[in-house]
């Protein structure tokens, strides 16, 4: 077996991306008061142009919503680092970076700040890390990024039987 810095580091990748999102489960999946306070900050704030509820317990950006997708994140980065399930490894990293940088414009553009928790801004600085990694990771898995791409795109554009 032939060592690989790209592949040793989409491995580091993934392994310590999936660490982050499943430990951030426990406060999201428990009604952590933590997670309360950043929601319900959330939530005030979407209500101020209209959006009441887009953050709260039951709405479409809950802290279940986020943290289900989190969870399918980290499974797909786990699960993709068997080789013949590489596709998968990149889809996580899609979900990954597409989950981080809603995290990461929410710190930076609304009432939440960039220390929310008082945590000395860890919450944001493990955002921003994981954002980086699985852009760093959809780039190793070009490819497969590709092969994905193409693979949703022609769910979209396969031609239909004309009817008879």
């Amino acid at each position: 077996m032939k060592f690989s810095l790209k592949e040793t580091a989409a491995t580091a990748i993934s392994l310590s991306g999936a660490a982050i999102f499943i430990d951030s489960l426990r406060y999201k999946f428990t009604d952590h008061p933590k997670t309360q306070e950043i929601f319900g900050r959330l939530n005030d704030w979407a209500a101020t142009w209209g959006a009441d509820g887009l953050f709260a317990h039951h709405g479409l950006f809950s802290q279940y919503v986020i943290g289900s997708a989190e969870l399918v994140a980290s499974t797909l980065l786990i699960a993709g680092l068997i080789p013949a399930w590489r596709m998968l490894n990149v889809a996580g990293a899609a979900l990954a970076f597409s989950v981080m940088a809603g995290a990461v414009s929410f710190h930076l553009f609304t009432p939440l700040g960039i220390d929310p928790n008082n945590d000395g801004g860890g919450l944001f600085a493990a955002a921003v890390s994981l954002l980086v990694g699985s852009a760093v990771l959809m780039a190793i898995r070009r490819t497969e990024l590709g092969g994905l791409i193409g693979r949703v795109t022609s769910l979209f554009t396969r031609r239909r039987p004309a009817a008879v």
